[in-house]
Protein backbone atom coordinates (compact mmCIF):
# COMPACT_ATOMS: atom_id res chain seq x y z
CA UNK A 1 0.00 0.00 0.00
CA UNK A 2 1.36 3.40 -0.90
CA UNK A 3 0.67 6.83 0.49
CA UNK A 4 -0.09 10.12 -1.16
CA UNK A 5 0.12 13.69 0.03
CA UNK A 6 -2.98 15.88 0.30
CA UNK A 7 -2.60 19.47 1.48
CA UNK A 8 0.77 18.65 3.00
CA UNK A 9 -0.28 15.62 5.05
CA UNK A 10 0.35 12.00 4.13
CA UNK A 11 -2.64 9.69 3.98
CA UNK A 12 -2.94 6.02 3.10
CA UNK A 13 -5.65 4.78 0.73
CA UNK A 14 -8.24 2.50 2.28
CA UNK A 15 -7.05 -1.09 2.00
CA UNK A 16 -10.30 -2.51 0.66
CA UNK A 17 -10.79 0.22 -1.90
CA UNK A 18 -7.19 -0.04 -3.03
CA UNK A 19 -7.52 -3.81 -3.34
CA UNK A 20 -10.76 -3.49 -5.29
CA UNK A 21 -9.17 -1.07 -7.75
CA UNK A 22 -6.27 -3.46 -8.30
CA UNK A 23 -8.69 -6.38 -8.67
CA UNK A 24 -10.51 -4.51 -11.42
CA UNK A 25 -7.20 -3.84 -13.18
CA UNK A 26 -6.23 -7.50 -13.03
CA UNK A 27 -9.61 -8.89 -14.08
CA UNK A 28 -10.53 -6.86 -17.14
CA UNK A 29 -11.64 -10.04 -18.91
CA UNK A 30 -14.26 -10.55 -16.20
CA UNK A 31 -15.31 -6.91 -16.52
CA UNK A 32 -15.76 -7.24 -20.28
CA UNK A 33 -17.85 -10.39 -19.86
CA UNK A 34 -20.01 -8.57 -17.35
CA UNK A 35 -20.43 -5.70 -19.81
CA UNK A 36 -21.52 -8.01 -22.58
CA UNK A 37 -23.99 -9.73 -20.25
CA UNK A 38 -25.54 -6.31 -19.55
CA UNK A 39 -25.60 -5.59 -23.31
CA UNK A 40 -27.60 -8.80 -23.79
CA UNK A 41 -30.10 -7.93 -21.04
CA UNK A 42 -30.38 -4.39 -22.37
CA UNK A 43 -31.09 -5.63 -25.90
CA UNK A 44 -33.81 -8.02 -24.67
CA UNK A 45 -35.54 -5.36 -22.59
CA UNK A 46 -35.30 -2.88 -25.46
CA UNK A 47 -36.42 -5.03 -28.38
CA UNK A 48 -38.78 -7.74 -27.09
CA UNK A 49 -41.50 -5.36 -25.77
CA UNK A 50 -41.75 -3.69 -29.18
CA UNK A 51 -42.61 -7.05 -30.71
CA UNK A 52 -45.40 -7.72 -28.19
CA UNK A 53 -48.94 -6.28 -28.06
CA UNK A 54 -49.37 -3.28 -25.80
CA UNK A 55 -50.35 -4.34 -22.28
CA UNK A 56 -53.97 -4.32 -21.19
CA UNK A 57 -55.60 -3.40 -17.90
CA UNK A 58 -54.90 -6.85 -16.46
CA UNK A 59 -51.17 -6.65 -17.20
CA UNK A 60 -48.74 -6.54 -14.30
CA UNK A 61 -45.01 -6.47 -13.71
CA UNK A 62 -44.95 -10.21 -13.07
CA UNK A 63 -47.08 -11.37 -16.03
CA UNK A 64 -46.29 -8.99 -18.90
CA UNK A 65 -42.87 -8.49 -20.43
CA UNK A 66 -43.65 -4.94 -21.58
CA UNK A 67 -44.70 -3.77 -18.12
CA UNK A 68 -41.73 -5.63 -16.63
CA UNK A 69 -39.31 -3.91 -19.02
CA UNK A 70 -40.95 -0.55 -18.30
CA UNK A 71 -40.49 -1.12 -14.57
CA UNK A 72 -36.87 -2.22 -14.98
CA UNK A 73 -35.86 0.71 -17.20
CA UNK A 74 -37.68 3.57 -15.49
CA UNK A 75 -38.41 2.11 -12.07
CA UNK A 76 -35.08 0.53 -11.20
CA UNK A 77 -32.41 1.03 -13.87
CA UNK A 78 -32.25 4.80 -14.29
CA UNK A 79 -32.98 5.84 -10.69
CA UNK A 80 -30.45 3.23 -9.57
CA UNK A 81 -27.80 4.49 -11.98
CA UNK A 82 -28.18 8.06 -10.70
CA UNK A 83 -27.94 6.92 -7.08
CA UNK A 84 -24.82 4.90 -7.96
CA UNK A 85 -23.15 8.06 -9.30
CA UNK A 86 -23.54 9.68 -5.89
CA UNK A 87 -22.21 6.63 -4.07
CA UNK A 88 -19.50 5.21 -6.33
CA UNK A 89 -18.76 7.80 -9.00
CA UNK A 90 -19.07 6.63 -12.59
CA UNK A 91 -18.56 2.97 -11.75
CA UNK A 92 -21.65 2.20 -13.82
CA UNK A 93 -20.01 3.72 -16.90
CA UNK A 94 -16.82 1.71 -16.54
CA UNK A 95 -18.25 -1.65 -15.53
CA UNK A 96 -21.86 -1.97 -16.70
CA UNK A 97 -22.98 0.59 -19.28
CA UNK A 98 -24.00 -1.16 -22.53
CA UNK A 99 -23.38 1.92 -24.67
CA UNK A 100 -19.88 2.30 -23.24
CA UNK A 101 -19.04 -1.30 -24.04
CA UNK A 102 -20.48 -1.08 -27.55
CA UNK A 103 -18.86 2.21 -28.51
CA UNK A 104 -15.45 1.02 -27.27
CA UNK A 105 -15.86 -2.27 -29.17
CA UNK A 106 -16.79 -0.38 -32.35
CA UNK A 107 -13.82 1.94 -31.86
CA UNK A 108 -11.49 -1.03 -31.46
CA UNK A 109 -12.52 -2.28 -34.91
CA UNK A 110 -13.38 1.03 -36.57
CA UNK A 111 -11.66 3.59 -38.72
CA UNK A 112 -9.84 5.42 -35.94
CA UNK A 113 -10.28 8.90 -37.36
CA UNK A 114 -9.24 11.99 -35.43
CA UNK A 115 -11.98 13.44 -33.25
CA UNK A 116 -13.47 16.45 -35.09
CA UNK A 117 -13.96 19.81 -33.44
CA UNK A 118 -17.76 19.62 -33.58
CA UNK A 119 -17.73 16.48 -31.44
CA UNK A 120 -15.60 18.21 -28.79
CA UNK A 121 -17.98 21.18 -28.45
CA UNK A 122 -18.49 21.58 -24.66
CA UNK A 123 -22.19 22.40 -24.99
CA UNK A 124 -23.27 18.92 -26.06
CA UNK A 125 -23.99 17.56 -22.53
CA UNK A 126 -26.49 20.36 -21.93
CA UNK A 127 -28.06 20.33 -25.39
CA UNK A 128 -28.30 16.53 -25.57
CA UNK A 129 -29.88 16.29 -22.13
CA UNK A 130 -32.51 18.94 -22.91
CA UNK A 131 -33.41 17.50 -26.33
CA UNK A 132 -33.62 13.93 -25.05
CA UNK A 133 -35.72 14.94 -22.04
CA UNK A 134 -38.20 17.00 -24.04
CA UNK A 135 -38.47 14.47 -26.87
CA UNK A 136 -39.09 11.70 -24.36
CA UNK A 137 -42.06 13.63 -22.97
CA UNK A 138 -43.47 14.31 -26.44
CA UNK A 139 -43.47 10.59 -27.27
CA UNK A 140 -44.39 9.26 -23.78
CA UNK A 141 -41.16 7.35 -23.41
CA UNK A 142 -42.04 6.20 -19.87
CA UNK A 143 -45.27 4.56 -20.99
CA UNK A 144 -44.65 2.85 -24.35
CA UNK A 145 -41.93 0.51 -25.69
CA UNK A 146 -41.59 2.01 -29.19
CA UNK A 147 -40.37 5.42 -27.92
CA UNK A 148 -38.00 3.60 -25.56
CA UNK A 149 -36.49 1.78 -28.51
CA UNK A 150 -36.32 5.02 -30.46
CA UNK A 151 -34.73 7.12 -27.67
CA UNK A 152 -32.45 4.60 -25.95
CA UNK A 153 -31.87 2.51 -29.07
CA UNK A 154 -31.14 5.65 -31.10
CA UNK A 155 -28.59 6.72 -28.53
CA UNK A 156 -27.00 3.27 -28.69
CA UNK A 157 -26.80 3.36 -32.48
CA UNK A 158 -25.22 6.80 -32.24
CA UNK A 159 -22.66 5.44 -29.78
CA UNK A 160 -21.74 2.62 -32.14
CA UNK A 161 -21.42 4.93 -35.17
CA UNK A 162 -19.26 7.46 -33.32
CA UNK A 163 -17.15 4.64 -31.94
CA UNK A 164 -16.66 3.15 -35.38
CA UNK A 165 -15.65 6.46 -36.93
CA UNK A 166 -13.49 8.13 -34.29
CA UNK A 167 -10.74 7.21 -31.88
CA UNK A 168 -8.98 3.91 -31.39
CA UNK A 169 -10.09 1.79 -28.42
CA UNK A 170 -11.72 4.91 -27.02
CA UNK A 171 -15.15 5.98 -25.78
CA UNK A 172 -15.52 9.17 -27.78
CA UNK A 173 -19.31 9.02 -27.53
CA UNK A 174 -19.20 8.73 -23.74
CA UNK A 175 -16.74 11.58 -23.32
CA UNK A 176 -18.49 14.12 -25.55
CA UNK A 177 -21.93 13.14 -26.86
CA UNK A 178 -23.74 10.83 -24.43
CA UNK A 179 -27.00 12.59 -23.40
CA UNK A 180 -26.37 11.85 -19.71
CA UNK A 181 -22.59 12.32 -19.68
CA UNK A 182 -22.89 15.80 -18.21
CA UNK A 183 -25.36 14.71 -15.53
CA UNK A 184 -23.18 11.75 -14.55
CA UNK A 185 -20.12 13.97 -14.38
CA UNK A 186 -21.86 16.44 -12.07
CA UNK A 187 -23.21 13.78 -9.72
CA UNK A 188 -19.82 12.04 -9.55
CA UNK A 189 -18.39 15.21 -7.99
CA UNK A 190 -20.18 14.20 -4.78
CA UNK A 191 -19.00 10.59 -4.70
CA UNK A 192 -17.09 9.58 -1.54
CA UNK A 193 -14.49 7.68 -3.57
CA UNK A 194 -12.26 8.35 -6.56
CA UNK A 195 -9.00 7.34 -8.19
CA UNK A 196 -6.48 9.61 -6.52
CA UNK A 197 -3.25 10.45 -8.34
CA UNK A 198 0.03 11.22 -6.56
CA UNK A 199 1.75 13.47 -9.10
CA UNK A 200 5.08 13.44 -7.27
CA UNK A 201 5.21 9.65 -7.13
CA UNK A 202 4.13 9.43 -10.79
CA UNK A 203 7.06 11.62 -11.86
CA UNK A 204 9.47 9.79 -9.54
CA UNK A 205 8.56 6.34 -10.84
CA UNK A 206 8.02 7.21 -14.51
CA UNK A 207 11.60 6.34 -15.44
CA UNK A 208 12.11 3.31 -13.19
CA UNK A 209 8.77 1.82 -14.26
CA UNK A 210 9.46 2.29 -17.96
CA UNK A 211 8.61 -1.36 -18.71
CA UNK A 212 5.36 -1.26 -16.76
CA UNK A 213 2.25 -2.48 -18.49
CA UNK A 214 0.53 0.48 -20.18
CA UNK A 215 -3.19 1.04 -19.83
CA UNK A 216 -5.81 2.38 -22.20
CA UNK A 217 -7.96 5.13 -20.69
CA UNK A 218 -11.03 4.67 -22.87
CA UNK A 219 -12.84 7.89 -21.78
CA UNK A 220 -9.81 9.97 -22.80
CA UNK A 221 -8.83 11.21 -19.35
CA UNK A 222 -5.34 12.64 -18.80
CA UNK A 223 -4.84 10.44 -15.74
CA UNK A 224 -1.60 12.04 -14.56
CA UNK A 225 -3.38 15.40 -14.17
CA UNK A 226 -6.74 14.00 -13.04
CA UNK A 227 -8.19 15.78 -10.00
CA UNK A 228 -11.91 15.13 -10.41
CA UNK A 229 -13.78 11.85 -10.89
CA UNK A 230 -16.22 13.56 -13.27
CA UNK A 231 -14.69 12.21 -16.51
CA UNK A 232 -13.33 8.99 -14.94
CA UNK A 233 -15.26 5.78 -15.64
CA UNK A 234 -13.82 4.01 -12.58
CA UNK A 235 -12.85 0.98 -14.66
CA UNK A 236 -9.65 0.32 -12.70
CA UNK A 237 -7.32 0.01 -15.69
CA UNK A 238 -5.01 2.71 -14.36
CA UNK A 239 -5.02 1.44 -10.78
CA UNK A 240 -1.50 1.12 -9.35
CA UNK A 241 0.16 2.67 -12.41
CA UNK A 242 3.59 3.99 -11.39
CA UNK A 243 2.47 3.18 -7.83
CA UNK A 244 0.73 6.55 -8.04
CA UNK A 245 -2.94 5.81 -8.84
CA UNK A 246 -5.25 4.27 -6.25
CA UNK A 247 -8.95 3.89 -5.58
CA UNK A 248 -9.46 5.71 -2.29
CA UNK A 249 -12.02 7.42 -0.08
CA UNK A 250 -12.44 11.18 -0.02
CA UNK A 251 -14.71 13.75 1.58
CA UNK A 252 -17.82 14.10 -0.62
CA UNK A 253 -17.95 17.89 -0.15
CA UNK A 254 -14.31 18.59 -0.93
CA UNK A 255 -14.47 18.85 -4.70
CA UNK A 256 -17.46 21.19 -4.78
CA UNK A 257 -16.07 23.51 -2.11
CA UNK A 258 -12.45 23.56 -3.22
CA UNK A 259 -11.76 22.25 -6.72
CA UNK A 260 -14.85 23.62 -8.46
CA UNK A 261 -13.58 27.17 -7.90
CA UNK A 262 -11.15 26.42 -10.77
CA UNK A 263 -13.10 23.97 -12.90
CA UNK A 264 -16.73 25.17 -12.93
CA UNK A 265 -17.97 26.39 -16.33
CA UNK A 266 -20.99 28.11 -17.81
CA UNK A 267 -22.10 24.79 -19.31
CA UNK A 268 -22.13 23.23 -15.85
CA UNK A 269 -24.36 26.04 -14.60
CA UNK A 270 -26.72 25.71 -17.56
CA UNK A 271 -27.03 21.97 -17.07
CA UNK A 272 -27.60 22.28 -13.32
CA UNK A 273 -29.95 25.27 -13.28
CA UNK A 274 -31.75 25.24 -16.63
CA UNK A 275 -31.45 21.51 -17.32
CA UNK A 276 -31.78 19.55 -14.09
CA UNK A 277 -33.71 22.19 -12.13
CA UNK A 278 -35.73 23.68 -14.98
CA UNK A 279 -36.38 21.44 -17.96
CA UNK A 280 -36.45 18.27 -15.85
CA UNK A 281 -38.98 19.69 -13.38
CA UNK A 282 -41.22 20.88 -16.20
CA UNK A 283 -40.97 17.48 -17.89
CA UNK A 284 -41.85 15.58 -14.74
CA UNK A 285 -44.73 17.77 -13.57
CA UNK A 286 -46.66 18.84 -16.69
CA UNK A 287 -48.89 15.76 -16.76
CA UNK A 288 -50.08 16.36 -13.18
CA UNK A 289 -50.23 20.14 -13.35
CA UNK A 290 -53.64 21.85 -13.20
CA UNK A 291 -51.94 24.85 -14.79
CA UNK A 292 -51.28 22.77 -17.90
CA UNK A 293 -54.99 21.90 -18.14
CA UNK A 294 -56.08 25.48 -17.58
CA UNK A 295 -53.70 26.85 -20.21
CA UNK A 296 -54.81 24.23 -22.74
CA UNK A 297 -58.49 24.96 -22.12
CA UNK A 298 -57.94 28.70 -22.42
CA UNK A 299 -56.11 28.29 -25.73
CA UNK A 300 -58.71 25.84 -27.00
CA UNK A 301 -61.50 28.33 -26.28
CA UNK A 302 -59.58 31.10 -28.04
CA UNK A 303 -59.04 28.90 -31.10
CA UNK A 304 -62.69 27.87 -31.23
CA UNK A 305 -63.81 31.49 -30.93
CA UNK A 306 -61.64 32.27 -33.96
CA UNK A 307 -62.98 29.21 -35.80
CA UNK A 308 -59.57 27.51 -35.83
CA UNK A 309 -60.34 23.88 -35.07
CA UNK A 310 -57.53 21.85 -36.60
CA UNK A 311 -55.00 22.18 -33.70
CA UNK A 312 -57.60 20.56 -31.43
CA UNK A 313 -58.04 17.60 -33.78
CA UNK A 314 -54.80 17.13 -35.69
CA UNK A 315 -52.35 14.49 -34.52
CA UNK A 316 -48.83 13.57 -35.56
CA UNK A 317 -47.07 10.19 -35.93
CA UNK A 318 -46.26 8.46 -32.63
CA UNK A 319 -42.54 9.09 -33.15
CA UNK A 320 -43.20 12.85 -33.06
CA UNK A 321 -46.11 13.13 -30.65
CA UNK A 322 -47.91 10.49 -28.57
CA UNK A 323 -50.57 8.74 -30.67
CA UNK A 324 -52.03 5.53 -29.22
CA UNK A 325 -55.75 5.72 -29.98
CA UNK A 326 -56.39 2.12 -28.84
CA UNK A 327 -55.15 3.10 -25.37
CA UNK A 328 -57.12 6.37 -25.48
CA UNK A 329 -53.81 8.21 -25.25
CA UNK A 330 -53.42 10.78 -28.00
CA UNK A 331 -51.79 14.21 -27.91
CA UNK A 332 -53.12 16.70 -30.42
CA UNK A 333 -51.05 19.46 -31.97
CA UNK A 334 -52.46 21.80 -29.33
CA UNK A 335 -51.43 19.38 -26.56
CA UNK A 336 -47.93 19.18 -27.98
CA UNK A 337 -47.60 22.95 -28.29
CA UNK A 338 -48.78 23.50 -24.71
CA UNK A 339 -46.45 20.74 -23.49
CA UNK A 340 -43.44 22.39 -25.12
CA UNK A 341 -44.50 25.80 -23.89
CA UNK A 342 -45.02 24.52 -20.36
CA UNK A 343 -41.59 22.92 -20.15
CA UNK A 344 -39.90 25.96 -21.71
CA UNK A 345 -41.70 28.39 -19.42
CA UNK A 346 -40.91 26.29 -16.35
CA UNK A 347 -37.24 26.18 -17.35
CA UNK A 348 -37.05 29.93 -17.90
CA UNK A 349 -38.93 30.88 -14.72
CA UNK A 350 -36.95 28.54 -12.49
CA UNK A 351 -33.66 29.57 -14.11
CA UNK A 352 -34.43 33.21 -13.33
CA UNK A 353 -35.64 32.51 -9.78
CA UNK A 354 -32.49 30.50 -9.05
CA UNK A 355 -29.95 32.63 -10.90
CA UNK A 356 -30.90 36.03 -9.49
CA UNK A 357 -30.28 35.06 -5.82
CA UNK A 358 -27.03 33.32 -6.82
CA UNK A 359 -25.86 36.45 -8.60
CA UNK A 360 -26.85 38.61 -5.63
CA UNK A 361 -24.87 36.30 -3.34
CA UNK A 362 -21.82 36.78 -5.56
CA UNK A 363 -22.30 40.56 -5.58
CA UNK A 364 -22.61 40.64 -1.79
CA UNK A 365 -19.22 38.93 -1.61
CA UNK A 366 -17.89 41.41 -4.19
CA UNK A 367 -17.20 38.48 -6.53
CA UNK A 368 -17.39 39.62 -10.11
CA UNK A 369 -17.17 37.75 -13.39
CA UNK A 370 -18.59 34.35 -14.27
CA UNK A 371 -16.42 31.98 -12.27
CA UNK A 372 -17.84 32.72 -8.75
CA UNK A 373 -21.38 32.23 -10.08
CA UNK A 374 -20.44 29.00 -11.84
CA UNK A 375 -18.70 27.77 -8.70
CA UNK A 376 -21.69 28.55 -6.49
CA UNK A 377 -24.04 26.79 -8.89
CA UNK A 378 -22.15 23.54 -8.20
CA UNK A 379 -23.53 23.68 -4.66
CA UNK A 380 -26.98 23.07 -6.16
CA UNK A 381 -26.00 19.58 -7.37
CA UNK A 382 -27.38 17.63 -4.36
CA UNK A 383 -30.83 19.22 -4.71
CA UNK A 384 -30.76 18.87 -8.51
CA UNK A 385 -29.80 15.20 -8.22
CA UNK A 386 -32.46 14.53 -5.61
CA UNK A 387 -35.13 16.12 -7.78
CA UNK A 388 -34.31 14.01 -10.84
CA UNK A 389 -34.14 10.83 -8.76
CA UNK A 390 -37.49 11.62 -7.13
CA UNK A 391 -38.98 12.43 -10.53
CA UNK A 392 -37.85 9.13 -12.03
CA UNK A 393 -38.88 7.17 -8.93
CA UNK A 394 -42.40 8.54 -9.35
CA UNK A 395 -42.70 6.06 -12.21
CA UNK A 396 -41.54 3.32 -9.85
CA UNK A 397 -44.24 4.28 -7.35
CA UNK A 398 -46.94 4.51 -10.04
CA UNK A 399 -46.20 1.02 -11.38
CA UNK A 400 -46.02 -0.57 -7.94
CA UNK A 401 -49.25 1.07 -6.78
CA UNK A 402 -50.98 -0.10 -9.95
CA UNK A 403 -50.01 -3.63 -8.93
CA UNK A 404 -51.52 -3.27 -5.47
CA UNK A 405 -48.62 -2.09 -3.31
CA UNK A 406 -49.80 0.53 -0.80
CA UNK A 407 -46.44 2.31 -0.29
CA UNK A 408 -47.84 4.54 2.46
CA UNK A 409 -44.30 5.45 3.53
CA UNK A 410 -43.40 7.08 0.20
CA UNK A 411 -44.54 10.68 0.96
CA UNK A 412 -42.48 10.83 4.15
CA UNK A 413 -39.47 9.28 2.41
CA UNK A 414 -39.72 11.86 -0.36
CA UNK A 415 -39.96 14.67 2.16
CA UNK A 416 -36.95 13.38 4.11
CA UNK A 417 -34.84 13.11 0.94
CA UNK A 418 -35.87 16.57 -0.24
CA UNK A 419 -35.04 18.13 3.13
CA UNK A 420 -31.68 16.31 3.30
CA UNK A 421 -30.72 17.33 -0.25
CA UNK A 422 -31.74 20.94 0.37
CA UNK A 423 -29.70 21.05 3.57
CA UNK A 424 -26.72 19.51 1.78
CA UNK A 425 -26.86 22.08 -1.00
CA UNK A 426 -27.21 24.91 1.51
CA UNK A 427 -24.22 23.58 3.46
CA UNK A 428 -22.11 23.42 0.29
CA UNK A 429 -23.14 26.92 -0.76
CA UNK A 430 -22.41 28.33 2.69
CA UNK A 431 -19.05 26.53 2.81
CA UNK A 432 -18.09 28.10 -0.52
CA UNK A 433 -19.10 31.57 0.67
CA UNK A 434 -17.30 31.22 3.99
CA UNK A 435 -14.02 30.57 2.20
CA UNK A 436 -14.26 33.88 0.35
CA UNK A 437 -12.96 37.20 1.64
CA UNK A 438 -15.47 39.43 3.35
CA UNK A 439 -17.06 40.38 6.64
CA UNK A 440 -19.32 38.01 8.58
CA UNK A 441 -22.39 40.10 7.79
CA UNK A 442 -21.65 39.85 4.05
CA UNK A 443 -21.26 36.10 4.28
CA UNK A 444 -24.48 35.78 6.27
CA UNK A 445 -26.44 37.83 3.75
CA UNK A 446 -24.94 35.89 0.85
CA UNK A 447 -25.87 32.61 2.55
CA UNK A 448 -29.46 33.82 2.85
CA UNK A 449 -29.48 34.67 -0.86
CA UNK A 450 -28.26 31.18 -1.64
CA UNK A 451 -31.03 29.72 0.53
CA UNK A 452 -33.51 31.80 -1.48
CA UNK A 453 -32.17 30.21 -4.68
CA UNK A 454 -33.10 26.80 -3.27
CA UNK A 455 -36.68 27.84 -2.53
CA UNK A 456 -38.05 27.82 -6.09
CA UNK A 457 -37.10 24.23 -7.07
CA UNK A 458 -38.14 22.95 -3.63
CA UNK A 459 -41.54 24.60 -4.05
CA UNK A 460 -41.89 23.05 -7.52
CA UNK A 461 -41.38 19.55 -6.10
CA UNK A 462 -43.76 20.27 -3.22
CA UNK A 463 -46.41 21.26 -5.78
CA UNK A 464 -45.95 18.04 -7.72
CA UNK A 465 -45.83 15.57 -4.82
CA UNK A 466 -48.00 17.10 -2.10
CA UNK A 467 -50.33 19.75 -3.55
CA UNK A 468 -51.34 18.59 -7.02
Amino acid sequence: MFTKTVNGSATAPSGRLLAFGLWLRNHQVVVRRLQWAVVGIYAILLIVPVLMPLPGLASHIWNNVTVFAQFVFWGIWWPGVLVSMLLFGRLWCGLLCPEGALTEFASRHGRGRAIPRWVRWPGWPFVAFVLTTVYGQMTSVYQYPAPVLLVLGGSTVGAIIIGYLYGRNKRVWCRYLCPVNGVFGLLAKLAPMHYGVDRAKWDLNAATHSHEHRFNCAPLVAVKNMESPSPCHMCGRCSGFHDAVSLEARHPNDEIVRLSSRTATIWDSLLIITGLMGVAIGAFEWSSSPWFVEIKQMLAMALVNHNIIWPLQATLPWWILTDYAAQNDVLTVLDGAVLLGYIATTAVVLSVLISIPLKLACLLMRSRGGQPFFHLSHALIPLAACGVILGLSAQTVTLLRADGFALAWVPMARLALLIAATAWSWWLGTSILVRKDGRAVQKGAASLMFALALAAPVYAWVLMFWIW
